[in-house]
């Protein structure tokens, strides 16, 4: 059976046949991956960031007043409205609060204890019974069950009954305690609107306990008296895709405006979740929209060498196109002919392509960093790869093909004649002109990138409207010149390598020289753009976190900051440094305090910590200030104030004072840690006084106080005329004047000197000199203030000589273009108190640790402390993790190995073409006494000289482009930049490592090739 001509004619050429269908194969298959993974990416970040939002941002809450009339009604409109919202019924929990009732006994006093009533929907799923039953509805009684802080405050415990009235009107409710429970989770964020049920009391002008839990029934029907209802739904995105996102904002974000429609009048919608889904799907569009960096490279890739290869075949078949025409092939039948033999090539590759790519994107999964994002594994089978990646790459690899080797090629050849005798003749160039196309073409389709690259604003940011669902999002225009570059290193290689034979000497080298101006189709050099990516935003995850570990120790070392409220029950102001500093591991900590401020009329960030600890818990990019962490902590203290350190470890204190006027005063403490507390004296009043002051409540009651305790001064205004006469610790004296502990008498406090503004202290009778402080580069700007000056500023609502001692770009834990102040902890708590302002409550504590994993887990398992513990490495594994964040990772990768193969591939392709053509001239070296070493001394330096060119260009350009690409598309899982700016770095070592490799990889083809000429036939029949 006689085959096809078409099918005869590419089995005449089985090379060049095999390098065409390696090319397409690897660019199709490549392509599908990435098709894949850009889908599977953002499914992955999208499930990944609801399934770690908090509670508030997927929460949806509705509140409305309500009563026992209108509950029901609203109750099930708030429902129906929330369904047709998310397509489907969402779990709803309504929760009732009821007005105040008056502790029993206390009808009668001024400002009684008061009670409050609640309900709330499946409190048995987030609560766990300590004594009794929960409560049903029904009987004369109402029962209740009360939370476990509630009842050791008001002494309640099961099966207590008692008859409480309420404020209003009076009317009295006979009511039976059922059961104590305990919540699984007090400090979660369902409960961040109920600080009474988490806490059991709220202390103000009025002591509020409760709440006493009523079922629903119960609440609508004995305490809905206009009280405020609120509905939280909590809705199921674990099956969202990215394609839902905005719809479902959208709908959301409406429910308010429906209810209101309905009649809900006074029903008021709050919740992050339609600002989180916008978020998201921007985030996720950005994650596919990079994706086109490592396509437009592969394209670009792949279309050189099909170039390459169909420029080799059309030089091959000259001669047979110039006969065909000869025998009346026109153009038409040679462009059939050609796109038959492309399609025979392209329709293969389109169909498997397709099922390779799954398996490419398993290897792409099993990097650990892809891994843990959540991504692995994820892509689908073919249904999921669009038809236009499964037909269309192929048929746009066929046309290419057909393009270059096929009709267009053999009508250009021409037919007998001038241009039929040159074709035969064979072409001393080596196919030298096609290469030069190529590199100009690949040249021209990275001019228009590069430009496009160089088209940015001000701010050094691509200009783009905003996306929308047919619009790449602002990741595509900034990728496209990483892409567009591949081409660029060709041109280079080929216009240096034209001027190097005019200085080889030697025969070889002569002969290498014109060989190697012939192929500049060589190896590119290319880096792994992953690992820089990920250096990025771990540089992002040390600004968000602020410190690091203590330099030298190992790698595991981390900071876990405690955030929390100033003081609490367990834990009070005196009581949280012992416990946090007492955790495991950790080496040094420092109270901070870090809270929004007002300087200059701008708003900035104030940052306080103990400047001696700054080089072990302070973590500043070395590029973002001129001065280093160790030098900032020389020059952040200023002036410190003086103490006067109590003996032993008192419990009680009285302080003796005279004061001139009645006026408030307060008494100012500091602890060993450094942590300054204001104890209120009360009213003083004309002449002397003496208050006792309990010291207990400082520590909590599961706080130790961390002695010795220090007194910093006194507070009473400037027309009080305070003196301080004397201080006495658990009714012993602090020694006098004399030296001699006091025996009960008024001793003189030594050292108490009065200061300005009515503050008696233990310093210098001065004013301390200007404040310390390191300013954002934006913030001193506006100042107009530079390094060494000082100035009179607005801080914090009052005049301030502020001193600035360094700059920094960007002032760690704020905000992206936050403007920021550090200053030293002990120098800002003596500059307050010198002025009379109250001291600075350590709103932070942070800790350098060996290893954070245990302090973690302690401060997360004693919720009772109410505390946050961030992590630094923790953070960083959290971002670091984020698929929308790290989408572009494994996308480069696929890019990175499909670039490595076609080097390879158009390496190889080019080499045996070019040595079989020189067989007869290899042939008559042989026939003058060339031996194999001369040979191969000459295949080697000619192949030398185009890989080193290669690699070389191609390293250099992969710098150049980076440069200015990478801090471009490095962007966080919400598609905005990375604070600080990105910094291009460059692995050197893994760049050295992977040139070696390739130099291996081609030498080894390049020995292959000598081998095989050697022993091949000496001459050819032409």
């Amino acid at each position: 059976m006689r085959a096809p001509l078409v099918v005869k004619r590419a089995l005449d050429e089985p090379l060049l046949l095999l390098a065409a269908l390696g090319s397409i194969l690897l660019a199709t298959t490549t392509l599908v991956a990435l098709t894949m993974y850009a889908s599977s990416i953002a499914g992955a970040g999208v499930r990944r960031a609801l399934e770690t939002a908090s509670y508030r941002q997927t929460t949806t809450t509705i509140s409305a007043q309500v009563d026992a009339r209108t509950f029901p009604a609203y109750d099930r409109m708030v429902r129906d409205e929330l369904a047709a919202a998310f397509g489907a019924p969402p779990g709803v929990t309504t929760s009732l609060r009821s007005d105040s009732y008056v502790m029993p006994g206390q009808d009668g006093e001024e400002l009684p204890e008061l009670l409050r009533f609640g309900s709330h929907d499946g409190l048995d799923r987030h609560a766990r019974l300590v004594e009794g039953t929960w409560p049903r509805t029904g009987g004369q009684v109402v029962e209740a069950a009360i939370s476990e802080r509630a009842a050791e405050a008001t002494g309640f415990e099961a099966g207590r009954e008692f008859v409480t009235k309420a404020r209003l009107d009076g009317s009295a409710v006979r009511v039976r305690v059922v059961g104590v429970f305990r919540l699984d989770d007090p400090v979660s964020g369902r409960w961040a609107g109920e600080e009474l049920l988490s806490r059991g009391v709220e202390r103000g002008e009025y002591t509020t306990y409760g709440p006493l839990m009523v079922t629903q029934e119960t609440f609508a029907a004995r305490f809905a008296t206009g009280v405020r209802a609120v509905w939280a739904a909590e809705p199921d995105l674990g099956a969202l895709t990215p394609e839902r996102l905005g719809p479902l904002a959208q709908a959301v974000g409406r429910v308010g405006e429906r209810l209101a429609a309905a009649g809900c009048v006074n029903c008021l919608t709050a919740g992050e979740l339609p600002a989180l889904l916008t978020q998201l799907g921007t985030a996720s569009l950005v994650a596919r929209s990079t994706m086109l960096i490592p396509v437009l490279q592969l394209l670009l890739l792949a279309g050189y060498a099909l170039m390459l290869t169909a420029r080799l075949l059309a030089d091959h078949r000259r001669m047979e196109v110039a006969l065909l025409r000869s025998r009346g092939a026109g153009a038409a039948r040679l462009a059939a002919l050609a796109g038959s033999e492309a399609l025979l090539v392209a329709v293969p590759c389109a169909v498997v392509a397709p099922l390779l790519g799954p398996p490419l994107l398993a290897l792409v999964g099993l990097l650990p960093w892809i891994r843990s994002s959540g991504a692995a594994g994820a892509g689908g089978g073919r249904g999921d790869v669009p038809r236009l990646v499964r037909g269309g790459a192929g048929r746009g690899r066929a046309a290419g093909a057909a393009g270059r080797g096929g009709g267009a090629a053999y009508v250009r050849g021409g037919a007998v004649g001038a241009r039929a005798r040159r074709a035969a003749r064979p072409d001393p160039g080596g196919g030298r002109g096609s290469g030069a196309a190529g590199g100009g073409r690949a040249g021209d389709l990275a001019a228009p990138a590069l430009r496009r690259a160089r088209h940015r604003d001000g701010g050094g940011r691509a200009r783009h409207r905003p996306a929308d669902h047919l619009r790449p999002g602002p990741g595509a225009a900034r990728g496209r010149p990483a892409g567009a570059a591949a081409g660029a290193a060709r041109v280079a290689a080929g216009r240096a390598a034209d001027l190097a034979p005019a200085h080889a000497r030697a025969r070889a080298g002569r002969l290498a020289g014109q060989q190697a101006a012939a192929q500049v189709r060589g190896p590119r050099a290319a880096a792994d753009p992953g690992r820089r990516d990920r250096r990025h935003l771990h540089g992002h995850h040390l600004h968000l976190a602020g410190l690091a570990a203590r330099p030298g120790r190992s790698p595991g070392g981390g900071r876990p900051a405690a955030v929390g409220p100033v003081r609490g029950p367990e834990l009070g102001a005196l009581g949280r440094g012992t416990a946090f500093t007492a955790l495991p591991g950790v080496t040094a900590a420092s109270p901070a305090f870090r809270a929004p401020t007002e300087v200059g009329g701008q708003s900035a960030l104030l940052l306080a910590l103990d400047a001696g600890r700054l080089p072990e818990l302070f973590r500043l990019r070395r590029d973002l200030s001129e001065l280093t962490v160790a030098q900032l902590s020389a020059a952040l203290p200023g002036d410190r104030a003086g103490r006067l350190e109590l003996p032993g470890r008192p419990r009680t204190l009285t302080v003796r004072a005279e004061s001139r006027a009645a006026a408030p005063a307060r008494l100012v403490l500091s602890d060993a840690l450094g942590v300054w507390r204001d104890l209120p004296l009360g009213e003083l009043r004309l002449g002397g006084n003496r208050i006792e002051l309990d010291l207990t409540p400082l520590a909590g009651r599961a706080g130790t106080i961390a002695y010795p305790l220090s007194v910093r001064g006194l507070v009473a205004g400037d027309e009080s005329g305070l003196r301080l006469t004397g201080l006495s610790v658990d009714g012993r004296d602090v020694p006098g004047a004399d030296g001699q502990d006091g025996d009960g008498r008024d001793v003189p406090v030594t050292g108490a000197v009065a200061l300005p503004h009515g503050v008696v202290g233990f310093g210098p009778a001065r004013e301390p000199r200007s404040l310390p402080v390191v300013l954002t580069s934006g913030l001193a700007a506006t100042l107009k203030l530079n390094p060494g000056q000082e100035g009179s500023v607005r801080f914090a609502g009052r005049v301030v000589r502020i001193e600035v001692v360094g700059l920094v770009a960007s002032m760690p834990t704020s905000a992206p273009d936050q403007q920021g102040v550090l200053a030293d902890w002990e120098t800002l708590q003596a500059y307050e108190l010198a002025a009379a302002q109250p001291s600075r409550a350590a709103t932070e504590w942070w800790l350098a640790t060996t290893g954070s994993a245990a302090a973690r887990e302690i401060l997360r398992s004693n919720p009772q402390w109410d505390v946050t513990a961030v992590d630094r490495r923790e953070l960083a594994a959290t971002l670091r993790d984020d698929p929308l964040a790290g989408a572009l990772q494994g996308g480069l990768t696929l890019g990175f190995a499909a670039a490595l193969g076609f080097a390879v591939l158009g390496f190889l392709v080019n080499a045996v073409v070019a040595a079989r053509e020189r067989r007869a001239e290899f042939a008559v070296l042989r026939a003058l006494g060339a031996g194999s070493r001369q040979l191969f001394g000459m295949l080697a330096t000619e192949q030398a000289f185009v890989i080193g060119l290669s690699l070389a260009a191609g390293t250099g350009l992969a710098v150049v482009v980076g440069n200015l690409v990478v801090p471009r598309i490095v962007l966080t899982g919400q598609a905005s930049a990375v604070t600080p700016g990105v910094l291009f770095h460059v692995p050197w070592a893994s760049v050295a490592a992977m040139l070696a490799l390739v130099t291996l990889v081609l030498v080894a083809i390049v020995a292959g090739l000598a081998r095989r000429m050697w022993r091949g036939r000496t001459l050819e029949e032409r």
